[in-house]
């Protein structure tokens, strides 16, 4: 029977390092809101230069103003073979998106970041984008936050957890410093950073997100990063039933993205060359598609503002639809430095620009709304993230439940089809495999009184249980003592054995579990029904 006096458990297993922690994530929050600023302001530095001639840091689009063919051509190649020079003699831990190399960092090697990822990564990043790589800065500067997040709790006496919370504590208030959306950062933490959703992670991240969304204000100003105009949503049943078909295409854009950037990476791995050189082979294909679409180029604020505003012609939509996504998908597979989100909510945002050809008028730029937040749930696995970013991005609140409709579709769609994502896809390829299922662990539920045999154990040197402990608690308890049976007592007599619990009966937790998911069976029939129905009416007469 289980215990009736529970007052040793608690909802949480939190203890006062929670506060300590927090108060480390505080100055991370503010730092790496400094350092998101210096990102932006790298990449406008080397854009004006290389594209315009000129000295300034605002961030503009190489695609612009018309530019030499030779110079579109060139400087995507120059900059890929910047990055690969870089990769290659000072960190091999700068290529790629940003997200997956802070999960792998999380994952296997106890949060430990290297102190030059941290400078390295965004001015690879920098030059990357600067010179037309059409990717986004939010990936670097989600690496490099938590780079600076991990190298700050090096420096104290911490756990690998801990580190794991102030990493990613630094990743979130990167992303928030580059799109003013805290809630949808935090929300990235859980759905992709922290494999876990507690308050000993939650609390501290949730605190660096609120510093950095605090210090970002003076620095890059603050309401919606794409404001959308003004006016009511025009929603029918069939807009709803709209939004499904909307998150069904979104699903297969995100498969063929991802597909792509795969193939591309097994291709780049065939080439008889060092792998310096495959970002400037990279910068080829994107030098050719920026000759087609120059709008293709850089991250593409620009062309994304247009999308939401309901503002971009349909020949740019077709041509970022197609364009944008091979040359983003197939660059990114030679090894380069850059992030996914903002080619994700342009060619979304593409889509949705087309679907609102075809589809009923529900307000300016709508539909490419729903197609932003859908191909972020598809392909990034990340529902929440996705719904809540698209609304914080534009202030659109009232479309909350379409976006809902949409995002949810397309995440259906794309975990039965796709095994992976385009981030775990990445560090499945190193031999690291992860699961984002978060459940309560049966072994919580049951206690040790529940599965204890009475007979004395059989040797009495290990730790004891008690019958109020959980079957969790015995688990740690085993693993920390390498012993299969221990000794239970009851806690008010603690030297009094009553019983043993062995391994076996550890496992009974799991059985229950299993049994609960793969056991089916007909509780109620439609007869079950109809008869409570009488029963209940020939109750209620005098």
């Amino acid at each position: 029977m289980p215990p009736t006096d529970l007052r040793h458990l608690g909802d949480f297993d939190v203890s006062r390092r929670l506060l300590l922690i927090t108060a480390f994530a505080l100055p991370i929050g503010a730092l790496v809101a400094g350092v998101a600023w210096c990102l932006l302001r790298l990449i406008g530095l080397i854009t004006n230069l290389v594209f315009y001639q000129r000295l300034g840091t605002a961030l503009v689009a190489p695609g612009e103003i018309h530019h030499s063919p030779f110079l579109i051509l060139l400087a995507p190649v120059a900059g890929g073979l910047v990055v690969g020079l870089v990769a290659r003699f000072g960190s091999e831990k700068i290529r790629g998106h940003g997200i997956p190399e802070a999960m792998d960092s999380v994952l296997t090697s106890g949060s430990k970041v290297q102190p030059r990822v941290a400078l390295l990564k965004p001015i690879a990043s920098a030059i990357a984008i600067g010179t037309g790589g059409p990717f986004g800065a939010e990936g670097p500067i989600i690496m490099t936050g938590g780079a600076f997040g991990s190298i700050s709790a090096q420096l104290f006496h911490l756990s690998a957890d801990e580190r794991k919370t102030l990493l990613v504590a630094g990743a979130a208030a990167g992303m928030t410093a580059v799109f003013d959306a805290p809630l949808a950062a935090v929300l990235l933490a859980v759905e992709l950073l922290l494999f876990e959703w507690r308050p000993r992670s939650l609390v501290p991240v949730a605190a660096a997100v609120a510093v950095a969304a605090i210090v970002r204000v003076p620095l890059l100003g603050g309401g919606p990063v794409f404001p959308v105009p003004p006016g009511a949503l025009h929603l029918d049943a069939g807009s709803y039933a709209l939004c499904v078909v909307a998150g069904g295409l979104a699903a297969l854009l995100a498969l063929i993205s991802t597909t792509l950037v795969y193939a591309s990476e097994d291709t780049f791995a065939r080439l008889p060359i060092h792998w310096m050189w495959w970002p400037a082979i990279g910068g080829v294909i994107i030098g050719v598609g920026g000759l087609i679409v120059p709008q293709a180029l850089g991250v593409g604020y620009n062309v994304i503002e247009e999308e939401l505003n309901g503002e971009v012609a349909l020949h740019l939509v077709i041509g970022i639809l197609i364009v944008k996504t091979l040359i983003w998908s197939l660059s990114l597979g030679s090894g380069t430095s850059g992030g996914v989100l903002a080619p994700l909510l342009m060619i979304g945002g593409a889509l949705g620009a087309l679907e609102a050809q075809v589809f009923p008028a529900v307000a300016a730029g709508f539909w490419p709304l729903v197609g932003l937040a859908a191909i972020l749930a598809a392909a990034m696995r990340s529902p929440l993230t996705g719904v809540v970013f698209a609304v914080e991005l534009t202030h659109r609140y009232e479309a909350l439940l379409p976006l809902l409709i949409a995002a949810a579709t397309a995440y259906a769609i794309s975990i039965l089809i796709l095994r992976r994502s385009i981030l775990t896809e990445k560090i499945a390829r190193r031999g690291v495999h992860v699961n984002h299922e978060y459940s309560v662990d049966p072994l919580e539920v049951l206690f040790v009184g529940d599965v204890m045999t009475d007979s004395g154990p059989g040797a009495s040197d290990g730790p004891t249980v008690f019958v109020d402990d959980t079957l969790r608690h015995v688990a740690y308890a085993m693993a920390a003592s390498g012993r299969t049976e221990l000794q239970v007592a009851e806690r008010a007599l603690p030297e009094v054995p009553v019983g043993t619990v062995r391994l076996e009966q550890l496992l009974e937790g799991r059985l229950r579990d299993l049994d609960e998911e793969r056991h089916r069976d007909r509780v109620l029939r439609p007869l079950d029904l109809l008869r409570a129905g009488r029963e209940a009416t020939a109750a209620g007469k005098p």
